[in-house]
């Protein structure tokens, strides 16, 4: 479960104004649950999407996921918190363009030590489930632009994370590419995966995979 309570979040823009991106937001979210984020741009989606997932400290208040405060824990333990629980995809792909799918994989593997096999057997995996895995050797920078979401994909969640935050995955992809990117949702979402997607691409909406829709609304959660 995750847990936000009396959650502030402010951003100094210069030594005498600062800007409340989210206001005393008090959210749970279960474990296995799909909720969708909506908002206008701006409303703090994307900041909350952050504090989730340990990108980005609250200014105030607790966040908690299975009953540990990861908004008390040191740099070295919320890196290990991300690397291991969460899968963050997003509309900006950040891969290597010169190397191949599979080896973009590796990064968060190659921190925990895995061996060899156990890298090759959590990166078919993932490649399968991203469906991806027929461009597993070739160069990300000859990609089109879905299949690069789903190389991003497939690196986010080849650790096996237990949640997945997605902020406006399908903002550069075109409907056939949007509706590719919701069928592997169903697939982690029938993993047992929380997710979480903050976006307002309508095609989200009416899906039966989203549990339930969580309004934020100038910083707070309506």
């Amino acid at each position: 479960m995750i847990v936000l309570k009396n959650v502030n979040r402010v951003f100094k823009q210069n030594s005498n104004r600062s800007f409340e991106a989210l206001k005393e937001i008090n959210l749970e979210i279960q474990e296995g649950e799909s909720l969708l984020l909506k908002g206008v741009s701006g409303s703090g989606k994307s900041t909350l999407l952050s504090i989730i997932g340990a990108i980005l400290k609250p200014s105030s208040g607790l966040v908690a996921v299975d009953g540990l405060n990861i908004s008390g824990l040191s740099d070295y333990y919320l890196s290990k918190y991300r690397n291991e629980t969460i899968g963050f995809i997003t509309q900006s792909f950040y891969l290597f363009e010169e190397l191949s799918v599979r080896d973009n994989l590796l990064p968060p593997l190659i921190v925990n030590n895995y061996s060899l096999e156990k890298i090759e057997a959590l990166s078919a995996t993932a490649m399968q489930l991203s469906n991806i895995s027929h461009k597993a050797d070739q160069r990300v920078a000859t990609l089109s632009g879905g299949e690069k979401q789903r190389c991003m994909i497939a690196r986010s969640i080849v650790n096996s994370p237990k949640i997945i935050l997605c902020d406006e995955p399908t903002a550069n992809l075109d409907r056939e590419n949007s509706l590719k990117f919701i069928e592997i949702l169903k697939k982690l979402k029938m993993m047992g995966k929380t997710i979480v997607v903050a976006t307002h691409d309508p095609l989200f909406e009416e899906l039966e995979i989203m549990d339930r829709v969580v309004n934020i609304k100038e910083g707070r959660v309506e």
